[in-house]
C-alpha cells in the first residue's frame, strides 16, 4: 500500500510541475555542458643564494663604573711645622723654598743699585748713541728683576713662583753682560786694528761666533736652573744642577778661548803703539777700554767658579755655601754688580767715537753688487773691484789679509 502512495505522489508532482507556465524540464546531469578542465602548470620559485654568515661569540666585560680619581701628583711631603709671618719654615722640613733665612733688606738694597746702573746704562746708550748696549742693559734688567721678585720672596715664602723666577733671572743675567763683552771686543778689533780681523777673522764674523756660542750656553743653563728650582724633588733638583754646571762651564770655556783673543789684540796693539801708528788718530785710550774688558770677564768668571765650587760639593749640610746667604751675595751677586758698573764709568761710547767705531752693515742690494764684482789686479799691489753699475772699492792687503772697506 504505501509503495503505491508514493508513485501516485511522484506522479502528481511532474504533472503539476509541466503545467506551470514559464516552467522547464530539468535536464539530467548527463545533458548538461561539459566545461573541460582548467590545467595550472606548476610553477617553481628559487629562492637567491644567501652568503651565509657567521657570528662569532661576542663577549661582553664586565661593567667597571669610572673612577672619579684625577691622578694629581702625590705631595712629596707633609707640611707639619706651622711657617712664619714671613713663610720661612727650617730647612729641609716640607716647602723650605730657602737653606737660609733671606734677607729683606739686602735684597731691597741691590735691586735699588741694580736699577740705578741700568738707567744709568740707558742714558749713556741714548747719549753716546750706541744701540748694541741694549745687550748690557738687558743683563741690569734681569739681574734688577731677580732681586725685586726676591725682594717680595722674602716677605712671601712659601711662594714658589716668586722664588723661582728670582732664581732663573740671578742664574741667567750674567750671559747678557758676557755678550755685551763678546761685542766690545769686536768693535774694538773693527775701531783700532787698520786690518779690522783678528788671526785672519774680520771683527764681525768674531763677535757673530761668540754671541752665539753665549746663546748656546745660555740654553743649556736655563734648560738647568729650570729643572732645579726651589720645591723640585731632589732627584730633579740634582739633575737640574747637573746640567746648568754643564752650561757654565762651556760658558767659562768660551771666555777662555775670548781671552786669549783680547791678548792677541794687546799685544797688537802695543805693537802698532811702539811703531807710532795711533800718533795722531785719537786712538790712545784703547788700554782703558781693554782693561776694563778684562776686569769684566774676571768678575764673570769669579761668579762662575763660585757656582762650580757650590754645585759640586753638593746640597749637604756639608757644604756651607748654600746654607750661608752671605756667600751668595759676595761671590755672585757684589762681582756682577761690579762687572755691571765698571762699563759706566768706563763706557764704550766714551771710547769707541768714528766711522769705525760700529761694525758696519750691508743691505742685500751691496751683497748682490758685491758677489757681482770682478778682480782686477795692479802691480803696485792693489786690487779693484768693478762691479755693473761702476761702483769702485778699493782692496788693499796688509800680510795677506783681505780688507774690504765694510763687512759683507
Amino acid at each position: 500500500m504505501l509503495g503505491f502512495r508514493l508513485l501516485a505522489l511522484s506522479i502528481s508532482v511532474t504533472t503539476a510541475l509541466a503545467i506551470i507556465p514559464g516552467t522547464t524540464t530539468i535536464p539530467s546531469l548527463q545533458s548538461r555542458v561539459s566545461i573541460p578542465p582548467i590545467i595550472i602548470p606548476a610553477i617553481t620559485i628559487t629562492p637567491p643564494s644567501i652568503t651565509p654568515i657567521s657570528i662569532h661569540p661576542v663577549s661582553i666585560p664586565i661593567f667597571t663604573p669610572v673612577s672619579l680619581d684625577l691622578h694629581l701628583p702625590t705631595p712629596t711631603c707633609v707640611q707639619t711645622i706651622t711657617p712664619d709671618a714671613n713663610g720661612y719654615v727650617p730647612p729641609g722640613t716640607c716647602n723650605a723654598l730657602y737653606k737660609f733665612y733671606p734677607s729683606f733688606a739686602a735684597a731691597l738694597v741691590f735691586s735699588i743699585l741694580f736699577g740705578a746702573a741700568t738707567l744709568l746704562h740707558i742714558g749713556q746708550a741714548a747719549a753716546h748713541k750706541k744701540p748694541f748696549c741694549w745687550v748690557i742693559i738687558m743683563g741690569g734688567l734681569w739681574e734688577t728683576g731677580s732681586f725685586i721678585t726676591r725682594t717680595l720672596s722674602t716677605r712671601a715664602q712659601q711662594d714658589s713662583a716668586l722664588a723661582l723666577i728670582s732664581e732663573l733671572l740671578v742664574l741667567l743675567a750674567p750671559l747678557w753682560i758676557n755678550a755685551f763683552d763678546y761685542m766690545v771686543l769686536g768693535r774694538m778689533i773693527q775701531f783700532f786694528l787698520p786690518t779690522h780681523s783678528l788671526f785672519g777673522i774680520r771683527a764681525s764674523t768674531l763677535a757673530i761666533y761668540f754671541v752665539s756660542l753665549d746663546f748656546v750656553s745660555f740654553v743649556i743653563q736655563l734648560v738647568g736652573g729650570a729643572m732645579g728650582g726651589n720645591g723640585e724633588p731632589p732627584a730633579q733638583i740634582m739633575k737640574g744642577v747637573h746640567i746648568y754646571m754643564g752650561g757654565i762651564g762651556l760658558q767659562e770655556f768660551f771666555i777662555i778661548v775670548f781671552l786669549g783673543l783680547a791678548v792677541k789684540f794687546h799685544v797688537q796693539m802695543r805693537g802698532m803703539e811702539k811703531r807710532g801708528e795711533l800718533m795722531g788718530t785719537g786712538k790712545r785710550r784703547w788700554r782703558w777700554l781693554l782693561f776694563t774688558l778684562y776686569a769684566s770677564l774676571a768678575l764673570i768668571s769669579v761668579r762662575i767658579f763660585f757656582r762650580l765650587i757650590e754645585f759640586s760639593a753638593g746640597t749637604g749640610s756639608s757644604n756651607p755655601l748654600p746654607y750661608h746667604e752671605i756667600y751668595f751675595y759676595a761671590f755672585d751677586v757684589v762681582p756682577m754688580l761690579l762687572a755691571l758698573t765698571t762699563m759706566n764709568f768706563i763706557h764704550p761710547g766714551r771710547i769707541l767715537v768714528g766711522p769705525d767705531s760700529e761694525l758696519p752693515k750691508i743691505s742685500w742690494r751691496k751683497k748682490k753688487a758685491v758677489k757681482s764684482m770682478s778682480m782686477v789686479e795692479y802691480d803696485d799691489g792693489k786690487e779693484v773691484l768693478g762691479d755693473a753699475v761702476g761702483n769702485m772699492s778699493k782692496v788693499e792687503y796688509d800680510d795677506g789679509k783681505e780688507i774690504l772697506g765694510y763687512v759683507v
